[in-house]
């Protein structure tokens, strides 16, 4: 026969495991529970740094766009005369009337803008500020669109000189012809 105790100590165990399995089964789900939540709030969060990501994609290429637009967007048009020169001209000094410091007596012809990079100098008269940087296409210079800035002057009306290596090198290739070309901008940025 089992004491009373015996049985009231076998009631406290089963009772004990029923209440660990119990307690157990509980946690085990509401870990499932905890998991499947973090795991739709996981799911909010990427969708939300996808779209964040998209918006600053579409952001960026707008902004990319919009610089194109503003670099190479015509502001204005005119038609002249383009012919050659070099800084070893009769008259020339080998420097620029907008930019008496910059000696071309060694042949350099280009010029690095902070905005448009290594471009060609041309000269045209007060119409175009110094520092106006202009687009036109000339099969004599190069089979795609020129870009150049003005930086001297000798010029009249819309006429543009373009700087040549050398005298010989303008008189033989570039000679004088006649071009339509765009304005990028007007004068030196601010």
């Amino acid at each position: 026969m089992k004491s009373k105790t015996m049985v009231y100590f076998g009631y406290i165990i089963k009772t004990s495991l029923i209440l660990f399995a119990v307690i157990a089964i509980t946690a085990s789900s509401s870990k499932r529970q905890i998991y499947s939540s973090n795991e739709n709030v996981n799911r909010n969060v990427d969708l939300s740094t996808m779209a964040l990501f998209i918006n600053k994609e579409e952001e960026e290429r707008e902004n990319a766009e919009a610089l194109q637009k503003y670099l190479w967007g015509s502001l204005d048009s005119y038609t002249g005369d383009l012919t050659g020169y070099g800084a070893d001209c009769p008259l020339c000094s080998g420097r620029l009337a907008c930019m008496s410091k910059l000696d071309l007596s060694n042949g350099r012809n280009t010029y690095e803008d902070k905005t448009y990079g290594n471009i060609n100098i041309v000269a045209s008269s007060k119409n175009l500020p110094c520092g106006t940087i202009i687009r036109f296409d000339s099969a004599r210079i190069s089979d795609k669109p020129t870009i150049a800035i003005v930086l001297d002057r000798g010029v009249l009306g819309n006429d543009i000189d373009f700087l040549a290596p050398s005298e010989a090198y303008a008189a033989k290739y570039i000679g004088r012809s006649s071009i339509t070309y765009d304005v990028l901008r007007f004068g030196w940025e601010k």
